[in-house]
C-alpha cells in the first residue's frame, strides 16, 4: 500500500511538471535564456573596443534611443524589449563569439548588427544557419545578404545601401559632378568592405569612359603611405578613390597634403566619424547614408532627441552621425516589423519586413528581393573644417 502510495505521488508530480513546462521544440532561445513572455531579447553586436569603437557607439546609442522609445510606448505588442549589447569588435572571431553568446546563452530570437561587413558576414552565416533574424544596420557588402547561390538569406537583412550602390554613385559623381577623367584607386584588398567599395568604383568608372591611371594595395595597420602617395603623384591623376574607415583615411590624406598633393579624393560612409580629421580630408567628398543637415521632419526630430539623450564632452547635444541614425533605423525597421507581424516569431517577422514601407531618418525604406533597402543617398563635402551637405541621388 505504502509503495502504491508512492508511485502516485511520483505520477502526479510528473504529469505538474508537464503541465507546466513550455511547448514547442528545442530551438535557440527555448532554454533558460530565452525571454520571459512579456518581453523581446535583442542582441546588439557593436565594435566598443578597437580600431574603429567610434563606430560601434554612434550605432549602439541609436539603437538604445529607438529601444527606449519603444518601451516609453509600452513595448512592441505588449512586450518590453530588452537589448544585451556585446563587444564585436568589428572583427571576424568576436563578432561570431558575441553573436553564438546571445544566441545560445542569452536566447535571442533577433540581432542587430554587426557594423563592419567582415564582420557581418560570419555572422550572418550563424544567424542563417540557426534561424535567427538579423539586420545589420551598417554593414554593406553585396554577399551579406546573399547565399552562394545568388538568393537571398531568408533571415538576413540591412538598413543601409549596399556596396554596388555606393560605388557606382561615388563614380558618377568624381565622373560628372568633379569633372574628373582620370582616377587613382587604393584599396585594403583584405577588407571586404574596401575591396567591394573599390570594384564596384572601378567598373562604373571604367564604364563612364574614365581612366584608371594607377592602384595600390595597402593594410589596415600601415601607418606610412609615402610610397603610395609617391605613386599618385607619378600617375597624376584627376581624383583619388579611398573607400575605407576614418582612421586611415586620416593617415593618408593628412600624409597627402604634407607631400604637396592636393587633388580630391573621395570615399564611402567609413569616413563619417566624429574622429574623421577634417583638416586632412578637406576637399574631400564622401557618399553617405544621411545628413544632418537635411530639412525634412525625421531628420529634425532625431536630431532633437538624440541630443537630449547624450551628450559630448562639454555637456552640449550630442549630432548624430550616419552611424547613430542607421542603428536608429534598423531598430525601428526590426520593431515595426515585429508589431506588424504581432507575435514574436522570425518567419513572420521576416514577412513583414519584406513588406515594409518606413519613414525613417536616412529616408523612405523600402526592401527589395535581396534584403537591401530602397532609399537614397548622400553626398557630403569636408571644406572648411565641417562636412556639408552636397547632394542627394535617388536610387
Amino acid at each position: 500500500m505504502r509503495k502504491l502510495r508512492i508511485f502516485s505521488v511520483l505520477i502526479l508530480a510528473v504529469m505538474i511538471l508537464a503541465a507546466c513546462a513550455p511547448a514547442g521544440g528545442s530551438d535557440a532561445g527555448d532554454d533558460a535564456g530565452s525571454a520571459s513572455a512579456g518581453e523581446i531579447k535583442v542582441g546588439v553586436l557593436v565594435p566598443l573596443s578597437g580600431q574603429v569603437s567610434t563606430f560601434g557607439v554612434s550605432t549602439r546609442d541609436g539603437i538604445l534611443l529607438a529601444v527606449n522609445q519603444w518601451n516609453e510606448k509600452g513595448g512592441v505588442n505588449g512586450m518590453k524589449i530588452v537589448p544585451i549589447v556585446e563587444d564585436g569588435q568589428c572583427t571576424p572571431d568576436p563578432a561570431v563569439n558575441a553573436a553564438n553568446k546571445v544566441i545560445d546563452q542569452d536566447g535571442v530570437h533577433y540581432i542587430l548588427g554587426e557594423v563592419c561587413s567582415k564582420a557581418v558576414i560570419p555572422v550572418s552565416e550563424i544567424a542563417s544557419a540557426k534561424g535567427i533574424l538579423m539586420i545589420t544596420p551598417t554593414g554593406t557588402a553585396d554577399v551579406i545578404t546573399l547565399n552562394p547561390d545568388g538568393t537571398a538569406k531568408p533571415y538576413v537583412y540591412r538598413a543601409c545601401f549596399n556596396d554596388s550602390f555606393q560605388g557606382a554613385v561615388g563614380a558618377a559623381f568624381a565622373f560628372d559632378n568633379l569633372g574628373a577623367k582620370k582616377a587613382f584607386l587604393m584599396t585594403d584588398q583584405a577588407n571586404d568592405y574596401v575591396k567591394g567599395l573599390s570594384e564596384t568604383f572601378k567598373a562604373t568608372w571604367l564604364e563612364k569612359g574614365g581612366e584608371v591611371v594607377g592602384e595600390a594595395s595597402y593594410t589596415s595597420k600601415d601607418t606610412d603611405f609615402s610610397a603610395i602617395i609617391a605613386q599618385i603623384k607619378d600617375a597624376n591623376p584627376d581624383v583619388v578613390y579611398l573607400p575605407d574607415y576614418y582612421n586611415i583615411v586620416n593617415l593618408v590624406m593628412k600624409q597627402a597634403k604634407e607631400a604637396g598633393l592636393n587633388i580630391p579624393f573621395v570615399g564611402g560612409d567609413g569616413w563619417d566619424s566624429s574622429d574623421l580629421d577634417l583638416a586632412a580630408a578637406d576637399g574631400g567628398y564622401f557618399t553617405n547614408h544621411y545628413s544632418p543637415d537635411i530639412q525634412s521632419p525625421e531628420v529634425t526630430k532625431f536630431l532633437a532627441d538624440y541630443g537630449a539623450a547624450y551628450k559630448d564632452d562639454t555637456g552640449n547635444p550630442k549630432v548624430p552621425d550616419a552611424l547613430a541614425a542607421l542603428g536608429y533605423d534598423g531598430a525601428n525597421m526590426l520593431f515595426t516589423a515585429i508589431q506588424t507581424a504581432g507575435v514574436d516569431d522570425v518567419d513572420k517577422v521576416a514577412e513583414a519586413l519584406d513588406n515594409i514601407e518606413l519613414v525613417g531618418v536616412s529616408g523612405t525604406i523600402t526592401i527589395d528581393e535581396f534584403h537591401n533597402p530602397i532609399k537614397d543617398l548622400t553626398i557630403l563635402a569636408v571644406k572648411d573644417g565641417k562636412v556639408s551637405f552636397e547632394t542627394v541621388v535617388k536610387p
